[in-house]
């Protein structure tokens, strides 16, 4: 990480979250074996465990990739969905664009969308929440 210059470096997968971060004393972390002292810490950090009432029973959809976020196929174009439009587990959501490619992101749920959470134009994270549908 030192040697990259990175201070953050984040992975989630089927529920379990790891976080590597360099230069917070407020996280709790792991010690290293003996031998590896220049590795960095590994951040313990919990998963989200509650959500407000309102949208405990709202399923999300959520980014498979870290990217920009686009809502239109297009600067211009008209959002692909939008709150109150039904959804199908191929309807194609919006476009994440990764490393000058333009990702079509499809719902993988049905449903209809109850709230756009990620911003136009936005970088979003792997594991970020886009969208929840109802």
């Amino acid at each position: 990480m030192k040697k990259n210059d990175l201070s953050v470096f984040e992975i989630e997968k089927e529920g379990f979250r790891l976080k590597l971060q360099r230069g917070t004393p407020d996280q709790t972390t792991t010690s290293a074996p003996p031998g590896t002292a220049s590795l960095p810490k590994i951040a313990i950090i919990p998963a989200e465990t509650g959500k407000p009432a309102d949208t405990s029973s709202l399923k999300d959809i959520v980014s498979p990739m870290v990217g920009t976020f686009y809502r239109a196929g297009s600067p211009d174009g008209v959002p692909l969905v939008d709150v109150g439009k039904t959804v199908t587990e191929d309807t194609v959501v919006c476009i994440i664009e990764a490393m000058k490619v333009m990702n079509e992101i499809k719902a993988e749920t049905s449903g209809v969308i109850a709230e756009v959470v990620a911003e136009n134009g936005k970088p979003v994270q792997f594991g970020q929440v886009l969208f929840r549908v109802r």
